[in-house]
């Protein structure tokens, strides 16, 4: 039997869809039990997928038998209540049903041509997306893997116009002998935006780092002179404690020199749908914005948003030609991302926002950080140290000494019962919690509390 036999008759076999939906379904209805992290003889059981690849291929019920039985044991689960890992959120389980339908679709999502529902989707979120964050009426979105990438864009978007602006298209003449650029940003910025830069071929050097206050806001009286040829690049949600930049008069004065502003809000830009949207005060003066579904909106992995007020700059940014492509009057989503083929999460983000509403994104939000509210309230109860202002949902603290903090996170993660990470602050060793989860209650802060203070 060909190949092309063997896929038919696969095809064909309703029950192995059948049995992939069982082991789902029962995957999870174990999540509130499971291990958050693989206990050591769980991970040992990855070495059964050390072979050779065979020769002739194997059935589609043992490949799946395989995966359940040797895989589902080493996953992390961290779309249940207590998993306080790399601000990585939970999943809606109204867009995991869609995610199950939609991925027996298979769509490329890069021109209406391609698929006229996902181009349809992304065209309803970004009206959706825009109003629900309070962006300036006519910015565009773009749908990619995530902030790094999202950032990226936004900062291609700032490099295209800055370059513009002084007779200069980078998208000809690159960027050899052009007129320089200023990059104005936070000590505390997050990694990636360094990253982009140096994707972009900016440099890391270029940056014009700005001291930050005791909560990692960027100290507006340390800012340099800005001036049309500057990007001023600010935070909504510290990755570390949460903080928030001063939107309003950071963008009143970068709106007044004329440079470019981008506000990277990997998590913390939700805080805007929220009762907390005194938070994101004047993000409608910035230029471009990044921000994840997959943190707190808790929609499905992966899902990066990008958003630009100028749809020209970021279309310029990422010229797209090609006598094939039959770009067309219809919304064609690559146009406005890096990626030609891509999967279609607009309909991942429709089927989260269209369950949630405007309201529940906000109850959802509003929950994530009463509950780390409460979980430093519990830690200070129990004499742990936290060491920030808690305004969104991270929460930083500490035991008695960094030889003990140490100790007690390593017990915390090979208990399997949760997992926290950890990071340095001020030049101290720290725990980092992250509420992320739809699935967290205020029964599994509790429970999550009571863990560390019997393995302090």
């Amino acid at each position: 039997m060909n190949v092309h036999d063997r896929m038919r008759r696969e095809l064909q076999k309703e029950y192995i869809f059948q049995k992939a939906l069982t082991h789902a379904l029962e995957y999870l209805g174990d999540l509130p039990d499971r291990e958050v992290f693989p206990s050591p003889d769980r991970l040992a059981l990855l070495n059964e997928f050390d072979e050779e690849l065979p020769e002739d291929g194997r059935s589609g019920e043992v490949i799946l038998e395989k995966l359940h039985e040797y895989g589902s044991p080493n996953t992390v689960a961290q779309g249940g209540g207590r998993y306080y890992g790399f601000v990585n959120g939970g999943i809606v389980p109204a867009a995991l049903a869609a995610r199950i339908l939609t991925d027996s679709w298979d769509q490329n999502a890069g021109l209406y041509l391609t698929s006229p529902i996902a181009s349809k989707l992304e065209e309803v979120t970004e009206r959706w997306m825009v109003k629900l964050l309070g962006l300036p009426k006519g910015s565009v979105m773009g749908l990619v893997t995530g902030t790094t990438t999202a950032t990226m864009l936004g900062i291609a978007s700032a490099r295209y116009e800055i370059l513009r602006r002084q007779g200069w298209d980078v998208n000809s003449k690159g960027l050899f002998g052009a007129p320089a650029i200023r990059v104005v940003m936070s000590e505390e910025a997050h990694s990636s935006v360094r990253r982009a830069l140096v994707f972009l071929g900016l440099g890391s050097e270029i940056v014009e780092s700005v001291p930050a206050d005791s909560q990692g806001r960027l100290d507006p009286t340390k800012l340099p002179p800005l001036d049309s040829n500057t990007l001023l690049i600010l935070q909504a949600g510290n990755v570390n404690t949460g903080a928030f930049d001063d939107f309003q008069n950071l963008c009143d004065t970068a709106n007044k020199a004329g440079a470019w502003v981008h506000i990277d809000g990997a998590f913390g830009l939700w805080a805007a749908a929220s009762s907390r949207k005194h938070l994101t005060a004047g993000i409608e003066k910035a230029d471009s914005w990044s921000v994840d579904g997959h943190k707190t909106l808790n929609t499905p992995y992966d899902l990066g948003i990008v958003f630009c007020r100028n749809q020209g700059s970021l279309v310029s940014a990422l010229e797209t030609s090609g006598a094939y492509l039959h770009l067309g009057e219809k919304r064609d989503g690559m146009r406005l991302v890096a990626e030609m083929s891509r999967r279609a999460r607009s309909i991942d983000l429709w089927s989260t926002l269209r369950f949630l509403g405007r309201r529940g994104v906000a109850e959802l939000v509003d929950e994530l950080c009463n509950l780390a509210e409460y979980m430093a309230s519990l830690l200070t109860e129990n004499g742990f140290e936290v060491l920030n202002e808690v305004v969104f949902n991270q929460v930083l603290f500490s035991s008695d000494t960094e030889e003990s903090t140490r100790q007690l996170l390593e017990r915390v993660q090979q208990s399997g019962k949760l997992w926290f990470g950890s990071t340095v602050w001020k030049a101290k060793f720290a725990i980092r919690v992250s509420v992320c989860s739809w699935y967290t209650d205020r029964e599994d802060i509790e429970r999550s509390v009571e863990v560390i203070s019997n393995l302090r």
